[in-house]
Protein backbone atom coordinates (compact mmCIF):
# COMPACT_ATOMS: atom_id res chain seq x y z
CA UNK A 1 0.00 0.00 0.00
CA UNK A 2 2.90 2.84 0.55
CA UNK A 3 4.35 1.85 -2.90
CA UNK A 4 1.50 2.79 -4.48
CA UNK A 5 1.06 5.65 -2.72
CA UNK A 6 4.52 7.08 -3.85
CA UNK A 7 3.76 6.37 -7.16
CA UNK A 8 0.75 8.30 -6.77
CA UNK A 9 2.83 11.20 -5.17
CA UNK A 10 5.58 11.37 -7.85
CA UNK A 11 2.92 11.64 -10.79
CA UNK A 12 1.31 14.33 -9.29
CA UNK A 13 4.59 16.40 -9.33
CA UNK A 14 6.03 15.26 -12.40
CA UNK A 15 2.77 16.40 -14.09
CA UNK A 16 2.17 19.93 -11.98
CA UNK A 17 6.42 20.52 -13.09
CA UNK A 18 5.48 19.69 -16.68
CA UNK A 19 1.81 22.69 -15.85
CA UNK A 20 4.51 25.26 -14.54
CA UNK A 21 7.12 24.72 -17.55
CA UNK A 22 4.41 24.73 -19.99
CA UNK A 23 3.42 28.51 -18.66
CA UNK A 24 6.86 29.37 -18.37
CA UNK A 25 7.46 28.83 -22.09
CA UNK A 26 4.29 30.79 -23.02
CA UNK A 27 5.46 33.83 -20.66
CA UNK A 28 8.64 33.75 -21.80
CA UNK A 29 7.39 34.43 -25.51
CA UNK A 30 4.54 37.05 -25.56
CA UNK A 31 3.22 38.05 -28.97
CA UNK A 32 4.26 41.11 -30.42
CA UNK A 33 2.18 44.06 -30.85
CA UNK A 34 1.76 45.55 -34.43
CA UNK A 35 0.41 49.13 -35.02
CA UNK A 36 -0.63 49.77 -38.34
CA UNK A 37 -1.64 54.19 -38.21
CA UNK A 38 -4.01 56.23 -38.54
CA UNK A 39 -6.81 55.55 -41.00
CA UNK A 40 -6.32 57.29 -44.09
CA UNK A 41 -8.69 59.90 -46.09
CA UNK A 42 -7.54 61.05 -49.55
CA UNK A 43 -9.45 62.66 -52.69
CA UNK A 44 -8.57 62.29 -56.33
CA UNK A 45 -7.19 62.75 -58.37
CA UNK A 46 -4.38 61.91 -55.35
CA UNK A 47 -3.62 58.37 -55.82
CA UNK A 48 -0.76 57.38 -53.96
CA UNK A 49 -0.21 57.62 -50.20
CA UNK A 50 2.32 56.58 -47.60
CA UNK A 51 1.61 53.81 -44.45
CA UNK A 52 3.98 53.73 -41.98
CA UNK A 53 3.94 51.24 -39.06
CA UNK A 54 5.62 50.20 -35.98
CA UNK A 55 5.65 46.90 -33.87
CA UNK A 56 6.94 46.28 -30.26
CA UNK A 57 7.91 43.29 -28.65
CA UNK A 58 7.99 43.37 -24.82
CA UNK A 59 10.06 40.69 -24.30
CA UNK A 60 12.77 40.18 -27.85
CA UNK A 61 12.48 42.40 -31.00
CA UNK A 62 10.76 43.18 -34.02
CA UNK A 63 12.75 41.30 -37.22
CA UNK A 64 9.90 41.29 -40.42
CA UNK A 65 7.08 43.19 -41.16
CA UNK A 66 4.54 42.61 -43.95
CA UNK A 67 1.91 44.83 -45.68
CA UNK A 68 -0.54 43.16 -47.62
CA UNK A 69 -4.18 44.30 -49.02
CA UNK A 70 -7.10 42.99 -47.13
CA UNK A 71 -9.71 44.65 -49.54
CA UNK A 72 -10.69 47.34 -52.04
CA UNK A 73 -12.56 48.39 -55.00
CA UNK A 74 -8.83 47.25 -57.17
CA UNK A 75 -5.93 46.00 -56.42
CA UNK A 76 -3.03 48.64 -55.69
CA UNK A 77 0.45 48.73 -55.62
CA UNK A 78 2.44 48.25 -52.05
CA UNK A 79 5.80 49.68 -53.05
CA UNK A 80 7.89 48.02 -49.49
CA UNK A 81 5.68 45.35 -48.17
CA UNK A 82 8.40 44.00 -46.09
CA UNK A 83 9.11 47.52 -44.71
CA UNK A 84 8.08 49.39 -41.87
CA UNK A 85 6.79 52.42 -44.04
CA UNK A 86 5.35 52.35 -47.61
CA UNK A 87 4.50 54.36 -50.08
CA UNK A 88 1.08 52.68 -51.80
CA UNK A 89 -0.53 53.57 -55.11
CA UNK A 90 -3.00 52.95 -57.91
CA UNK A 91 -5.86 53.82 -55.90
CA UNK A 92 -9.07 54.10 -57.68
CA UNK A 93 -12.78 55.42 -55.63
CA UNK A 94 -13.48 53.45 -52.64
CA UNK A 95 -12.55 52.10 -49.37
CA UNK A 96 -9.88 49.91 -48.19
CA UNK A 97 -8.19 48.04 -45.66
CA UNK A 98 -4.29 47.21 -45.72
CA UNK A 99 -2.95 44.83 -42.85
CA UNK A 100 0.66 45.20 -40.96
CA UNK A 101 2.01 41.86 -39.77
CA UNK A 102 5.32 42.18 -37.39
CA UNK A 103 7.55 39.09 -36.59
CA UNK A 104 9.46 38.75 -33.61
CA UNK A 105 12.61 36.94 -32.92
CA UNK A 106 10.51 34.01 -32.02
CA UNK A 107 8.30 33.48 -34.58
CA UNK A 108 5.45 35.13 -32.97
CA UNK A 109 3.30 37.54 -35.14
CA UNK A 110 1.32 40.67 -34.29
CA UNK A 111 -1.35 42.20 -37.23
CA UNK A 112 -3.43 45.26 -36.90
CA UNK A 113 -5.43 46.81 -39.94
CA UNK A 114 -5.74 50.35 -41.15
CA UNK A 115 -8.73 52.07 -43.41
CA UNK A 116 -8.23 54.31 -46.62
CA UNK A 117 -10.76 56.62 -48.04
CA UNK A 118 -10.72 57.17 -51.60
CA UNK A 119 -13.46 60.23 -52.37
CA UNK A 120 -14.20 60.79 -55.91
CA UNK A 121 -12.72 63.87 -57.04
CA UNK A 122 -14.19 67.17 -56.72
CA UNK A 123 -15.48 68.93 -60.18
CA UNK A 124 -14.15 71.90 -61.55
CA UNK A 125 -15.42 74.71 -63.90
CA UNK A 126 -13.62 77.09 -66.31
CA UNK A 127 -14.79 79.22 -68.58
CA UNK A 128 -12.69 80.39 -71.27
CA UNK A 129 -14.22 83.47 -73.64
CA UNK A 130 -11.48 85.89 -74.87
CA UNK A 131 -12.13 89.36 -76.52
CA UNK A 132 -9.92 89.63 -79.03
CA UNK A 133 -8.87 86.13 -79.20
CA UNK A 134 -5.08 86.63 -80.89
CA UNK A 135 -5.05 82.75 -81.81
CA UNK A 136 -7.98 83.46 -84.18
CA UNK A 137 -8.02 83.61 -88.07
CA UNK A 138 -10.22 83.51 -90.90
CA UNK A 139 -8.42 81.22 -93.37
CA UNK A 140 -9.94 82.59 -96.89
CA UNK A 141 -9.39 82.17 -100.98
CA UNK A 142 -11.43 84.55 -103.20
CA UNK A 143 -11.03 83.36 -106.97
CA UNK A 144 -8.19 80.86 -106.52
CA UNK A 145 -5.81 83.81 -104.18
CA UNK A 146 -5.71 83.98 -100.26
CA UNK A 147 -7.10 86.61 -99.24
CA UNK A 148 -7.08 85.57 -95.05
CA UNK A 149 -7.40 88.02 -92.48
CA UNK A 150 -7.58 88.57 -88.48
CA UNK A 151 -10.03 90.92 -86.46
CA UNK A 152 -12.88 90.80 -88.32
CA UNK A 153 -16.39 90.87 -85.92
CA UNK A 154 -17.33 87.76 -87.55
CA UNK A 155 -16.78 84.39 -88.65
CA UNK A 156 -17.66 83.63 -92.09
CA UNK A 157 -17.73 79.60 -92.13
CA UNK A 158 -18.84 79.44 -96.30
CA UNK A 159 -18.66 78.87 -100.36
CA UNK A 160 -20.08 81.61 -102.03
CA UNK A 161 -19.06 84.19 -104.49
CA UNK A 162 -17.47 87.57 -104.96
CA UNK A 163 -18.14 89.76 -107.74
CA UNK A 164 -18.44 86.62 -110.02
CA UNK A 165 -15.00 84.65 -108.12
CA UNK A 166 -15.66 81.49 -105.86
CA UNK A 167 -15.05 82.19 -101.92
CA UNK A 168 -14.28 79.59 -99.57
CA UNK A 169 -13.92 80.76 -96.19
CA UNK A 170 -12.69 78.32 -92.99
CA UNK A 171 -11.79 79.64 -89.46
CA UNK A 172 -8.58 78.58 -87.03
CA UNK A 173 -9.23 79.25 -83.53
CA UNK A 174 -7.73 78.53 -80.22
CA UNK A 175 -8.54 78.76 -76.63
CA UNK A 176 -6.04 79.16 -73.53
CA UNK A 177 -6.11 75.74 -71.91
CA UNK A 178 -3.53 76.68 -69.60
CA UNK A 179 -5.71 76.70 -66.53
CA UNK A 180 -6.71 73.09 -66.72
CA UNK A 181 -4.01 70.82 -64.85
CA UNK A 182 -2.28 68.41 -67.33
CA UNK A 183 -3.30 65.58 -65.18
CA UNK A 184 -7.01 66.55 -64.92
CA UNK A 185 -9.95 64.40 -66.25
CA UNK A 186 -12.31 66.23 -68.36
CA UNK A 187 -15.95 65.36 -67.62
CA UNK A 188 -17.49 67.42 -70.29
CA UNK A 189 -15.94 70.38 -72.83
CA UNK A 190 -19.03 72.64 -74.49
CA UNK A 191 -18.27 75.00 -77.05
CA UNK A 192 -20.78 77.83 -77.47
CA UNK A 193 -20.90 79.64 -80.83
CA UNK A 194 -23.49 82.91 -81.38
CA UNK A 195 -25.15 83.54 -84.74
CA UNK A 196 -24.28 86.94 -85.69
CA UNK A 197 -27.39 88.47 -86.40
CA UNK A 198 -27.70 90.58 -89.13
CA UNK A 199 -24.49 88.97 -90.69
CA UNK A 200 -21.96 90.85 -92.94
CA UNK A 201 -21.15 88.52 -95.35
CA UNK A 202 -22.93 86.13 -97.32
CA UNK A 203 -26.33 87.65 -98.17
CA UNK A 204 -26.62 89.86 -95.41
CA UNK A 205 -29.60 88.74 -94.29
CA UNK A 206 -29.52 84.98 -92.98
CA UNK A 207 -26.47 83.88 -90.43
CA UNK A 208 -27.48 80.59 -91.63
CA UNK A 209 -27.84 80.07 -95.50
CA UNK A 210 -28.28 76.78 -98.00
CA UNK A 211 -29.39 72.95 -97.57
CA UNK A 212 -25.99 72.11 -97.25
CA UNK A 213 -24.42 74.51 -94.72
CA UNK A 214 -23.14 71.75 -92.29
CA UNK A 215 -20.38 71.91 -90.82
CA UNK A 216 -17.38 69.92 -89.33
CA UNK A 217 -14.99 70.80 -86.42
CA UNK A 218 -11.62 69.43 -85.88
CA UNK A 219 -8.66 69.20 -83.42
CA UNK A 220 -5.58 71.00 -85.29
CA UNK A 221 -2.49 68.86 -84.74
CA UNK A 222 0.37 71.44 -85.25
CA UNK A 223 1.90 74.30 -84.07
CA UNK A 224 0.19 77.49 -85.86
CA UNK A 225 0.74 80.55 -86.22
CA UNK A 226 -2.01 83.40 -87.05
CA UNK A 227 0.55 85.55 -88.69
CA UNK A 228 2.13 83.05 -91.06
CA UNK A 229 -1.13 80.95 -91.55
CA UNK A 230 -3.39 81.46 -94.59
CA UNK A 231 -5.21 79.46 -97.13
CA UNK A 232 -1.95 77.40 -98.46
CA UNK A 233 -0.59 77.02 -95.28
CA UNK A 234 -3.18 76.00 -93.10
CA UNK A 235 -2.43 74.01 -89.60
CA UNK A 236 -2.60 70.15 -89.86
CA UNK A 237 -5.80 68.59 -88.49
CA UNK A 238 -7.32 64.66 -87.92
CA UNK A 239 -10.45 63.30 -88.72
CA UNK A 240 -10.52 61.60 -85.45
CA UNK A 241 -12.85 62.73 -82.65
CA UNK A 242 -14.49 65.39 -85.42
CA UNK A 243 -17.76 66.85 -84.95
CA UNK A 244 -19.91 66.86 -87.23
CA UNK A 245 -22.74 69.91 -87.04
CA UNK A 246 -25.76 68.91 -89.09
CA UNK A 247 -27.23 71.60 -91.74
CA UNK A 248 -29.89 73.85 -90.70
CA UNK A 249 -32.90 75.35 -92.50
CA UNK A 250 -33.10 77.94 -89.31
CA UNK A 251 -32.17 81.75 -90.36
CA UNK A 252 -30.35 82.20 -86.70
CA UNK A 253 -29.01 79.24 -84.73
CA UNK A 254 -26.71 79.16 -81.80
CA UNK A 255 -25.02 76.18 -81.56
CA UNK A 256 -23.50 74.06 -77.83
CA UNK A 257 -20.63 71.64 -79.54
CA UNK A 258 -20.20 69.33 -77.38
CA UNK A 259 -15.95 68.94 -77.86
CA UNK A 260 -15.06 66.52 -74.49
CA UNK A 261 -12.98 63.88 -76.90
CA UNK A 262 -11.21 66.80 -78.35
CA UNK A 263 -10.15 68.94 -75.37
CA UNK A 264 -9.27 65.73 -73.57
CA UNK A 265 -7.00 64.68 -76.07
CA UNK A 266 -5.37 68.05 -76.26
CA UNK A 267 -5.00 68.34 -72.20
CA UNK A 268 -3.73 64.15 -72.14
CA UNK A 269 -1.42 64.43 -74.36
CA UNK A 270 -0.45 67.82 -74.11
CA UNK A 271 -0.87 69.09 -77.66
CA UNK A 272 -3.78 72.59 -77.69
CA UNK A 273 -3.01 73.76 -81.12
CA UNK A 274 -7.32 74.76 -81.22
CA UNK A 275 -9.54 73.73 -83.58
CA UNK A 276 -10.68 74.44 -87.37
CA UNK A 277 -13.98 74.48 -88.78
CA UNK A 278 -14.91 74.61 -92.04
CA UNK A 279 -18.17 73.24 -94.22
CA UNK A 280 -18.62 69.61 -94.58
CA UNK A 281 -19.08 70.16 -98.11
CA UNK A 282 -17.92 73.15 -99.44
CA UNK A 283 -20.80 74.08 -102.53
CA UNK A 284 -21.06 77.67 -103.08
CA UNK A 285 -24.23 79.67 -101.59
CA UNK A 286 -24.35 77.75 -98.10
CA UNK A 287 -22.73 79.92 -95.39
CA UNK A 288 -22.88 79.92 -91.23
CA UNK A 289 -22.03 82.97 -89.92
CA UNK A 290 -20.82 83.37 -85.95
CA UNK A 291 -19.91 86.23 -83.32
CA UNK A 292 -15.96 86.15 -83.22
CA UNK A 293 -13.96 87.86 -80.36
CA UNK A 294 -13.56 90.81 -82.31
CA UNK A 295 -16.86 91.84 -82.01
CA UNK A 296 -16.97 94.95 -80.09
CA UNK A 297 -20.69 95.31 -78.82
CA UNK A 298 -21.43 91.27 -78.87
CA UNK A 299 -19.24 90.50 -76.08
CA UNK A 300 -21.16 87.90 -74.03
CA UNK A 301 -21.70 86.27 -77.53
CA UNK A 302 -17.79 86.21 -78.25
CA UNK A 303 -17.11 82.37 -78.58
CA UNK A 304 -16.51 80.53 -75.72
CA UNK A 305 -15.32 77.33 -74.38
CA UNK A 306 -16.92 76.01 -70.74
CA UNK A 307 -14.63 72.85 -69.33
CA UNK A 308 -15.73 70.59 -66.36
CA UNK A 309 -12.89 68.44 -65.26
CA UNK A 310 -11.90 67.05 -62.25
Amino acid sequence: MKTIRLSAFLLTLLISLFSCQQDEDIILNRVPIAEAGHSVNITLPVKSISLSGTGTDTDGQIVAYLWSQVSGPASTNITNPGAASTDINGFVEGNYVFQLMVTDDDGATGVDTVAVSVNPAVEKTVTIQPSNNPDEKMLVTIGGKDQSFQGSKEWVVDAWTVNGQSYTGRVAFKFDLSSVPATATIVQASLYLYSNNPPINGNLQDPNYGSANGLVLQQITSQWSPATADWFHQPQTTETNEVLIPATSQSVLDLNINVTDLVSAMIKTDSNYGFLMKLQNEVEYNSRMFVSSYHPEKTSKHPKLVVIYK
